[in-house]
């Protein structure tokens, strides 16, 4: 590691040792105006770190480390199209999948990777367009000739989190959009019992179905497409199938193949991985579910937030505060997990979309140099819709033994037309920021204890299990509303956290090679289960002994 990058790193060490250094009450006791000066903004989306035991001395400390490993150059790099993605050698260029139509963001640079990207991706988003708006108005229709009335979605990882979570957020408060709107189902585990319970739900005659995979290959999804296929075909006949299907790939040969005509295949380049991919045509269910306006809007709203990561000064960029102040939980003060609370029911699948982006990005222990990495790497990412949380987990991460920072989002105005609820619920939201900072000690519990009646006795012997130490940190992130082009900033915002994240701990955030293996592994084992072969450990031999065991028993 570069001297100055080390030197970087061992200052904010240096930092969290002093006494104090997780002391929140004390920074605010400081610093009064410490709320306005910790917040910063774009547009109407806030980013609070007031309650973090970051302070000025922290922010230099962490400015400091950005600069130190070069954190403008690599942004500059990811936004060039350059291979950022060493290991596969690769650029990492979702980004260019959520810029505007306008030609001239691209057409000047059509020689180059971004222009390409960008020219790419607006082409193949006017072929989605087309497709929604025919399903929608009517004039794609089943084999029956039935208008479609559910779209079912067949992926698995970043082809079924992304488009599951947005759909689910787009689509619970209204329902699918509009006049011709599709219900969105998805299906990603291989377990048939995932299967036939959609499928109960599902009239074959009006169902469309987008297999996602960019290979065409993935054991799972293929196993459910297969599954889904027969079913179809079962009940409409083998001919039915074209009409009914289409593919989010790009392998042309297997898609036609499988029965789906190439009009009817929706591609995207190497240079998107699965777990950015929902602004490709793996969103394609959310366009079909929300309406075409609503994945325009959810794009805007990304490319919004690339604007202002790509330009913004890093003490003034959001990503860029986010990302520092992850650094400064995870790395000077130890915290092994990040919890995720979307106080908003429409959030309630952010948590598992966040594990996926933030573990399998940055879930490495291996630097880009092939030197173990440096530094603890990505936090173990867990969370709920608030208020759930609240009355589960939320009661370790007060008064448990571990730290664990906090995300906390919020919108100000709500889509439904219960006022007192929302209060409630941002009441709510307030309160666990407030306690996860500051507490509760001994004395007021003693006291609250004494007014309301409690004798001396049961103070001594109850008091210590109500104190709540405090200095928990929180992020609490708000906004107006959450709607498409606020979801895509929201989205946006954590990809590029992560990313950030990612360079300063020294790995790469667009491979994933950990998930390869146990595929690997699971193809030599699914012979045995045949009873052909013979296993390489005696652990793998012996639990297949007894699966078969148990099956052979009836």
């Amino acid at each position: 590691m570069d001297s100055t990058l080390a030197a970087a790193w061992s200052r904010l060490t240096a930092m969290a040792a002093k006494p104090g250094a997780r002391d929140i009450a004390a920074c605010f006791a400081a610093d009064p105006a410490r709320p306005a000066r910790m917040t910063w903004a774009l547009d109407d989306l806030s980013l609070d770190l007031s309650r973090t035991s970051i302070g000025d001395a922290e922010l230099v400390a962490l400015m400091a480390l950005a600069e130190a490993a070069d954190l403008a150059g690599f942004r500059a790099r990811l936004f060039a199209g350059e291979a950022v993605n060493v290991t596969e050698r690769r650029a990492a260029l979702h980004t260019a999948l959520r810029v505007p139509d306008a030609p001239n963001l691209h057409a000047h640079a059509s020689a180059s990777a971004w222009g390409e990207a960008c020219a790419y991706a607006v082409a193949e988003r006017a072929r989605m367009r087309r497709f929604v708006a025919d399903v929608h108005e009517g004039r794609l229709v089943g084999a029956t000739g039935e208008r479609f009335e559910a779209v079912l979605n067949i992926g698995i990882g970043g082809s079924d989190l992304g488009p599951r979570f947005v759909c689910d957020a787009l689509t619970q408060v209204h329902g699918p959009h509009g006049p011709g709107g599709l219900a969105p189902r998805f299906l990603s585990n291989v377990d048939g019992h995932a299967f036939a319970s959609l499928a109960r739900t599902l009239d074959p005659a009006r169902t469309l179905i987008l297999v996602a995979s960019k290979t065409f290959t993935t054991e799972e999804t293929m196993t459910n497409a297969a599954a889904a296929r027969a079913w179809l075909a079962g009940r409409l006949g083998e001919a039915a199938v074209g009409a009914h299907f289409a593919a989010l790939s790009t392998n042309r040969q297997a898609v036609q193949g499988f029965g789906i005509a190439p009009e009817r295949m929706f591609g995207f380049r190497d240079w998107v991985g699965g777990r950015y991919s929902v602004w490709s045509p793996i969103g394609m269910s959310v366009a079909l579910a929300a309406g075409w306006d609503a994945f325009a809007a959810l794009l805007a709203g990304g490319h919004a937030m690339d604007q202002h990561f790509r330009s913004a000064p890093f003490p003034e960029n959001l990503p860029v505060l986010l990302a520092l102040a992850g650094i400064w939980h995870r790395d000077a003060l130890g915290a092994a997990s990040l919890c995720i609370l979307g106080y908003d029911e429409r959030l309630r699948l952010l948590p598992a979309y966040l594990q996926q982006l933030e573990m399998e990005s940055n879930g490495k222990s291996v630097a880009l140099d092939g030197a173990p990495a440096a530094q603890p790497t990505c936090p173990i990412v867990f969370g709920a819709a608030g208020t759930d949380a609240q009355h589960s987990f939320m009661q370790l991460v007060h008064q448990g033994t571990d730290l664990v920072p906090v995300d906390l989002l919020l919108a100000a105005e709500p889509d439904h037309d219960r006022p007192a609820a929302h209060e409630i619920l941002a009441a709510n939201a307030l309160a666990q920021a407030e306690a996860l900072a500051f507490g509760r000690d001994r004395a007021s519990v003693e006291a609250e204890m004494r007014e309301a009646g409690a004798d001396e006795a049961t103070i001594a012997a109850v008091a210590p299990h109500r104190v709540f130490a405090g200095n928990r940190p929180s992020t609490l992130i708000l906004f107006r509303r959450l709607d498409a082009f606020t979801l895509g900033r929201v989205i946006a915002l954590y990809e590029h956290k992560v990313a950030v994240q990612g360079w300063l701990w020294g790995v790469n955030s667009f491979d994933q090679w950990g998930v390869e293996l146990g595929k690997v592994l699971a193809k030599g084992i699914r012979p045995l289960l045949e009873g052909k072969g013979k296993a390489a450990r005696a652990a793998t031999a012996a639990s297949v002994f007894r699966l078969r065991a148990l099956q052979a028993a009836k």
